[in-house]
């Protein structure tokens, strides 16, 4: 099983290709940046800058062919993020990226990214995504989360919110979070006795991206889905295999003209795809709303979470609520597989840290206790190992924004319109805010470990503000409560033939290889 959004390693290659071969106003480098084709700068366009500030022209930068060379020629498609580092070294904390007559703006400061997300107005733009809004229009369908724009969006998001992004909120999560790690648990010990001789757990990632999957889905859905069971229901894997065929299929029509619709089999695919996973979430939705009905007219007491709210709230109609619970389940489970999996890596390559984690943890939970929300405030070291690692591999290395109003950033006047990308990676990595930048350091969170202290928009892995990750406290949760109990239950260590992981990117930064790492159980 392969993370969700991991899947869009083969979308970045669909749209990068017909972008550097046909040098075309309908394409761009950046999947994004065509929702601001009508908005496109032209190179020799005038520009009415404030006094002293440099016009767009004399930005430095690059085209087409030499995105081209570098990420295709020079193999850094796979590896974009550390792409970033090189292009700051060469231009600057600022960019530009010309694809014909487009441009997208690349930020690679945290003061300046602060600057953008702080203009970004009440209502975010992130960009289009025509493809999937196609499928909404098609079956009549709400757009949801990830695709609402503007004061719709606001008010969708709004509603979300409750009950998920507040921290007290969230905290009332940790009784079905831990009954999902306890699950995930037995998973390892599955694992380990039938397919690694009684200690090794291949590929830790895809096991990860099951507990996330089922995290998110006891949470969003209120139910089980049965991730973690030694055989997966088939409703739940049509649903998993139906993302998979849904990202590539779409990574092909990118690619095509829209004529080949009706001739060729993978827009009736992708369609069929969209068509199970709404289907699944759907089902589920009814299933929980003839729930709620049967006990309001039985006169017994309706409770629940997440779902149970969006239901009985009136403020969302049926199809928004299909297409919010749909997006969440598509969106929640790359944050916390990964972050898990580097945090693992890490504390089973350095033995001393992990005991430092694991004394942490057994002088606040003991014995057989089993740690909870409130826990985990006094489990400092915990945390800074899930920062630490969201800030060398921060699971979303760029993002981007358009403006509506001017900025002036640096030096340079860029107009409203224009596509800006804020590199994260690069922002997360820099020796003027952190020292030894690529060292694993999570004592560099604790108070009076770091005299550095660096900028707050260095980073910045759950975004910022109102567009920031709508299910942050969930994956916090999830993370540190898997972390804190898989260090107390197992003794953690590489493998005898262990080569380093080193990331790549996949749209998203993932391991570039299987972690596969020993779980040994601890003494009591």
């Amino acid at each position: 099983m392969i993370s969700v959004l991991s899947k869009l390693e083969s979308l970045r290659i669909g749209q990068l290709l017909p972008a550097l071969i046909r040098i075309s106003g309908n394409h761009s480098l950046f999947p994004w940046s065509r929702s601001v084709s009508s908005t496109a700068i032209n190179e020799k366009q005038t520009l009415n800058t404030p006094d002293q500030a440099k016009s767009i022209h004399e930005m430095p930068g690059y085209g087409a062919w030499t995105a081209f060379y570098w990420l295709v020629l020079k193999g850094y498609l796979l590896k974009s993020h550390e792409m970033q580092l090189m292009n700051k070294k060469k231009y600057g904390p600022i960019w530009k990226t010309t694809i014909g007559r487009l441009k997208t703006i690349s930020v690679a400061d945290a003061a300046l990214i602060e600057q953008v997300l702080r203009n970004e107005g009440k209502y975010p733009s992130r960009g289009d995504n025509r493809e999937w809004k196609e499928y909404r229009i098609l079956r009549g369908l709400e757009n949801g989360p990830v695709l609402k724009e503007g004061e719709d969006w606001h008010k969708l998001r709004a509603v979300l919110n409750q009950k998920i992004l507040k921290p007290t909120e969230a905290k009332l999560f940790d009784k079905s979070i831990n009954e999902v790690v306890t699950d995930l648990i037995k998973r390892i010990q599955f694992v380990r006795d039938t397919k690694g001789s009684g200690s090794m757990v291949y590929d830790l990632t895809n096991e990860m991206y099951c507990f996330s999957f089922e995290g998110v889905s006891s949470v969003v859905l209120e139910s089980r889905l049965g991730c973690l069971e030694p055989s997966i229901p088939k409703e739940t894997q049509d649903f998993i295999n139906s993302v998979g065929t849904m990202f590539r299929m779409f990574t092909i029509i990118l690619a095509l003209p829209k004529w080949t619709r009706s001739v060729l089999p993978f827009w009736n695919k992708y369609i069929q795809a969209w068509d199970t996973m709404f289907n699944f979430a759907k089902d589920k939705v009814d299933q929980r709303l003839t729930d709620i009905q049967a006990k309001l007219q039985g006169t017994e007491p309706v409770e629940g979470n997440y779902l149970t709210y969006l239901l009985s709230c009136d403020k969302l109609s049926q199809s928004e609520i299909y297409s919010s619970i749909t997006e969440l389940l598509l969106a929640g489970v790359d944050t916390t597989s990964n972050t898990i999996s580097w945090a693992i890596y890490h504390l089973a390559r350095n033995q001393e840290l992990q005991k430092a984690v694991y004394k942490e943890v057994i002088s606040v939970s003991p014995e057989d206790q089993i740690p909870t929300a409130q826990d985990l405030d006094k489990m400092p070291l915990v945390k800074a190992v899930v920062r630490e690692v969201l800030r060398l591999y921060p699971v979303v290395p760029e993002n981007a924004r358009i403006l509506e109003t001017d900025i002036v950033l640096g030096d340079y006047h860029i107009p409203s319109q224009v596509l800006l990308v804020m590199c994260h990676y690069a922002s997360s990595v820099d020796p003027s805010q952190f020292s030894q930048p690529l060292k694993f350091k999570p004592e560099r969170w604790l108070k009076k470990q770091e005299i550095l202290k660096p900028h707050p928009f260095s980073s910045i892995p759950f975004g910022y503000g109102v567009r920031g990750c709508i299910g942050r406290r969930i994956a916090e949760l999830e993370m540190y409560l898997a972390l804190s109990r898989l260090v107390k239950q197992f003794e953690i260590r590489t493998d005898p033939q262990e080569k380093e992981v080193t990331p790549m990117t996949r749209l998203l930064i993932v391991p570039g290889s299987p972690i596969n790492l020993q779980f040994h159980d601890r003494n009591p």
